[in-house]
């Protein structure tokens, strides 16, 4: 155990440092652009910040993968959450495979993304199905011995630069599976690249499959099984959501406090001010109250432990705070605080999709009041 830990404060340093010197350079200029960053990628593949929820046998994090993976998360969404969104999709996009995959297909495709750097791909959301997953339309249909896929995903992260895709489906009126979908395969295409408000540096695209032939082989689990996965994804993803919500909030607040020791106003620092005072001290007293939340919830799903109600908890009051101290923040810088000079703009725009993405949050109140009115 205590092992574990020296490896993880040792993996948080290389990562803070890598933070320091080449991601918080280039956010700005990332957001500005809305680029995909390949250069930031690579330097997260070469930390192994990437492969942090594969199996140990291939590179993965020996021990509490999840709370690993949540406070790099935190730390790199601190300077962008377009690259800390990186991590979230890599380990969303793998699970399937990873939780629920056989160990043929564990073999072949773990490999790809560990030695071969594949990002992955989560299509799961389509033009008419969010939140409500049930709704997808896109169809995969037995072929002899191959599965034929055709529908259009919307929205999906890495969509245009994954090598690998899981795929959500309907095999059925009522029933969805998961398939492992390679990028290069014939019928596989790109759509729309989206111009978004914030998270402009994360490439996020429509993905459109035609006839897609895929070998029963790259069927996850079993047919049916595809709901209760991407159920199980939620569990894990959403304290993750949890961790990036609070890296923009820690950003913006330790940017807002620098500010204000040294702007002058009415004869004295801004931060002398007692209504100054208030907003920073109620923006840090939420962030420690959403950090033990996210942190319970990834341990909690560490552990095997039921996190259901833990991690909506975490999602819901760690975004929500993102978005209070996002824009508490513009505030304490006033105008400066809404220019693109400064950093705190970018961070507003970026705090808003954290209440939206991985579950809505009004998703997430539902959640945790079912949760709640079980016996």
């Amino acid at each position: 155990m205590i092992e574990r830990i020296e490896e993880q404060r040792i993996m948080l340093a290389n990562l803070k440092r890598l933070v320091k010197e080449k991601i918080a350079p280039a956010a700005a200029e990332t957001d500005r652009s809305g680029e995909f960053n390949w250069e930031v990628v690579s330097h997260l593949w070469d930390l192994g910040a990437l492969k942090i929820m594969l199996p140990p046998d291939h590179d993965g994090w020996p021990g509490n993968p999840s709370h690993t993976l949540c406070l790099c998360i935190e730390e790199v969404s601190k300077a962008c959450a377009s690259s800390a969104l990186l991590l979230i999709i890599q380990a969303v996009g793998s699970y399937p495979l990873i939780f629920a995959g056989n160990e043929a297909q564990k073999g072949k495709y773990c490999p790809m993304i560990s030695a071969e750097r594949k990002l992955m791909g989560y299509l799961v959301t389509e033009p008419g199905a969010g939140s409500d997953v049930q709704a997808i339309q896109c169809t995969a249909r037995r072929s002899g011995e191959n599965f034929i896929i055709n529908g259009r995903k919307a929205f999906a992260t890495n969509g245009s630069v994954a090598g690998l895709y899981s795929v959500l489906t309907k095999t059925g009126q009522r029933e969805l599976s998961f398939f492992i979908v390679e990028r290069d395969w014939k019928g596989v295409s790109i759509g729309r690249i989206e111009d978004k408000c914030g998270f402009r540096g994360s490439n996020t695209a429509e993905v459109i499959l035609e006839d897609v032939l895929v070998p029963s082989a790259n069927l996850v689990s079993a047919q049916g099984h595809g709901f209760k996965i991407a159920m199980g994804d939620f569990d894990m993803s959403r304290p993750a959501v949890a961790a990036l919500s609070l890296g923009l909030a820690e950003g913006a607040l330790d940017y807002a406090i620098e500010y204000a020791r040294n702007r002058h106003t009415f004869g004295k620092p801004l931060i002398q001010h007692q209504a100054i005072q208030f907003l920073l001290a109620d923006a840090s007293t939420s962030i420690e109250a959403g950090r033990g939340l996210m942190e319970r919830a990834a341990i909690a799903f560490d552990s095997g432990e039921r996190n259901t109600k833990l991690a909506s908890m975490a999602k819901l009051f760690c975004s929500d705070t993102a978005m209070k101290v996002t824009t508490d923040m513009v505030q304490v810088l006033g105008g400066y605080g809404y220019i693109k000079d400064y950093p705190i703009e970018r961070m507003f725009r970026d705090a808003k999709l954290t209440q939206i993405f991985e579950g809505a949050n009004q998703i997430q109140r539902m959640i945790i009041g079912r949760e709640m009115s079980k016996a």
